[in-house]
């Protein structure tokens, strides 16, 4: 196994798909965790789709198939679209999700259009154009990863150097506006710098999977910390070991697409994150609410048997005060274990710790998480 992987990344091809992946889930990942933030989850999808009328009018105009021009019309066509969003919201009285289905359905149908005109030319020049629909990872070239490399770090300059006016934008953009920060340009620029991370990872995963690699990391980052920062980092660490890990997968197993396949990775990642992350996962949540709800059923128990005259096990079960869960005897079990209760044949009765329990619910409460 070891000796395939070594062989694996001896390949020219593999370690240009890997680098192109890594630039992809690095720049998705930090500047997804602002949509994920924003709660701008489908401006990805929107975007990603735009881009392909800009794809299309970029090569009928020159003629040329190079990644610089191609990506710069998705670049245009993506800035394009996200603009008309924003006027789309701030002049007329459709609301944000209502402008996201419009642009994404027009601009995508007119690329759609464009690219069977396109097919039908009588020349050769246009064929791998269809690429950008689903993402051809295994072609990418130096000049590609140039290319990616360049935009990826631009918009990731840009992003680091306006960190704080970005993380204001996110979290509270009223106080910004009352301060004097300049809002709906930040606002502009940073829907810009998500363009260019979608543009990067048009010739990987595609119009149509873009979406979910710039969501996905950030989402899954979003389960494991409270702090804009951390959220970046592992959304870029996670973007980037989609990257690498779907390439490896789609390398070593024949016919295997790589966009896919990392999307698919990266939704691993996620699930993962939404049942395991110590502050946000299901399993967590799930623990505490058990552990909640048997404390809240052994503090009902203690009071009622404080109260109670008698303590005998049977009339207690038949009570109807006590017929709330059919699993009580093994919650009385659990008590015994804590040290709550102890039995004398068939009577209950509270120990100096049950019985310190109760007088401190009966004299300040209690409080479950």
């Amino acid at each position: 196994m070891i000796d395939n992987i070594t062989y694996l990344f001896k390949d020219y091809t593999l370690k240009t798909v890997i680098l192109g992946c890594v630039i992809l889930g690095i720049t998705s990942g930090i500047l997804g965790t602002f949509a994920v933030l924003r709660k701008q989850s489908l401006l990805g999808d929107a975007i990603s789709h735009s881009a392909l009328p800009g794809i299309v009018i970029a090569f009928l105009l020159t003629g040329s198939r190079s990644p610089v021009i191609l990506l710069t019309g998705a670049l245009f066509a993506g800035w394009f679209s996200s603009l008309c969003m924003m006027l789309i919201v701030r002049y007329t009285k459709i609301k944000y999700d209502g402008a996201l289905a419009i642009i994404l359905s027009v601009f995508f149908g007119f690329g759609m259009v464009m690219l069977s005109i396109v097919q039908k030319l009588p020349n050769s020049r246009q064929a791998g154009l269809n690429k950008f629909l689903f993402g051809q990872a295994a072609t990418l070239l130096r000049e590609d990863i140039f290319t990616m490399g360049i935009l990826a770090a631009v918009s990731l300059l840009i992003t680091f150097a306006l960190w704080k006016e970005f993380k204001l934008l996110s979290f509270n953009s009223e106080f910004g506006n009352i301060v004097g920060f300049p809002m709906k340009k930040l606002d502009l620029l940073l829907t810009c710098l998500i363009v260019i991370s979608i543009v990067v990872g048009l010739q990987t995963v595609g119009v149509v999977l873009m979406s979910a690699m710039l969501i996905a990391p950030a989402a899954a980052s979003r389960q494991w910390t409270d702090r804009l920062e951390i959220m970046a980092v592992l959304g870029g660490l996670f973007g980037a070991l989609s990257g690498i890990t779907g390439a490896i997968i789609s390398s070593s197993t024949s016919k295997m697409p790589t966009g896919p396949l990392i999307v698919l990775v990266s939704f691993i990642i996620f699930l993962f994150s939404l049942l395991f992350a110590p502050k946000r996962g299901i399993l967590k949540k799930l623990y505490y609410t058990y552990n909640n709800n048997l404390k809240i059923k052994q503090d009902i128990i203690l009071t009622n048997l404080y109260h109670s005259e008698t303590k005998n096990i049977d009339s207690i079960i038949q009570n109807e005060l006590w017929v709330f869960d059919k699993k009580l005897i093994k919650i009385i079990k659990k008590m015994e274990q804590a040290n709550l209760l102890k039995r004398h044949d068939q009577s209950l009765e509270l120990t100096l710790t049950g019985l310190k329990r109760v007088k401190h619910i009966l004299l300040v409460g209690d409080s479950y998480e």
